[in-house]
């Protein structure tokens, strides 16, 4: 049976509010049914993975006994597919860093901290959430290690979830305004500068795609030299974006065209 990996990423939840993001979250929801059973947009090609590509959540932090509130649709989702038996992949973002077992042990998802390569159907990928990758953005290359050391996580884990939650949310708003800035020239761009990166260097595997998120701008173009193609998977927040691999084939698709309706 041909692989058929559907991915989608920066879906944002609880942004800018619980009215926008409970709607946003609904259409996400449909987006994984209609993928997981091959409706709609995805007719002909039911899904044999399903890749969300982080940053689902606008932020995220799992407490000893506690999670954010939020997201009860999209995690129960998650979890009816995976208990179906479609693998569900969550690539952390850097909105959703703090996560320490809940998501694999509650939802049976696979987690992945950094980009995984994947074979479809002779067609190699390189899939992940993109945040950090490149050059430049030194100061949050540095915040991110912070975050993801074990004394900054303890620290965290410290406040109130109240009080964390309302500091992160801040920092989150921030954040995602500074990865929503308009592409310029593709050489530019942090996220192409890796991909080419990876492939010149000889002793590496080299992807036939780089898929990311983190840009927010939705973009499948050759990268420079023709080596590759760069698929940027958009958001969920403004483009209702999402990419399948079908057969070998990478695919952008836009679902304010009328296929989640």
């Amino acid at each position: 049976m041909p692989s058929c990996v559907h991915l989608a990423s920066d879906l944002h939840l609880g942004a800018p509010n619980s009215t926008l993001s409970r709607e946003r979250e609904r259409a996400f929801v449909r987006w994984m049914r209609d993928a997981a059973e091959g409706r709609r947009f995805a007719e002909g090609k039911p899904a044999t993975e399903l890749h969300l590509v982080g940053d689902i959540f606008d932020f995220w932090h799992e407490y000893h006994h506690v999670v954010p509130k939020g997201g009860a649709r999209v995690m129960g989702a998650i979890a009816e597919l995976s208990d179906a038996g479609l693998p569900v992949h969550y690539h952390v973002g850097n909105h959703d860093l703090w996560t320490y077992g809940y998501l694999e042990e509650e939802l049976g998802v696979s987690l992945h901290r950094e980009p995984i390569l994947l074979d479809c159907d002779g067609t190699l990928c390189m899939v992940g959430h993109g945040d950090g990758l490149g050059p430049g953005d030194a100061t949050y290359k540095v915040l991110k290690k912070v975050f993801t050391s074990p004394w900054g996580q303890t620290l965290f884990k410290t406040f109130h979830p109240d009080w964390g939650v309302k500091l992160a949310q801040g920092w989150s708003k921030q954040s995602r305004a500074r990865g929503e800035h308009p592409m310029g020239k593709l050489e530019d761009e942090h996220l192409v500068q890796h991909a080419m990166s990876v492939l010149d260097d000889a002793e590496a595997p080299s992807p036939d795609v780089f898929i990311f998120g983190h840009r927010h701008q939705p973009v499948h173009v050759p990268l420079p030299r023709g080596a590759a193609d760069y698929l940027n998977l958009g958001d969920w927040l403004t483009h209702m974006t999402s990419a399948v691999v079908h057969e070998g084939k990478a695919e952008l698709i836009d679902h304010k065209k009328g296929d989640q309706a």
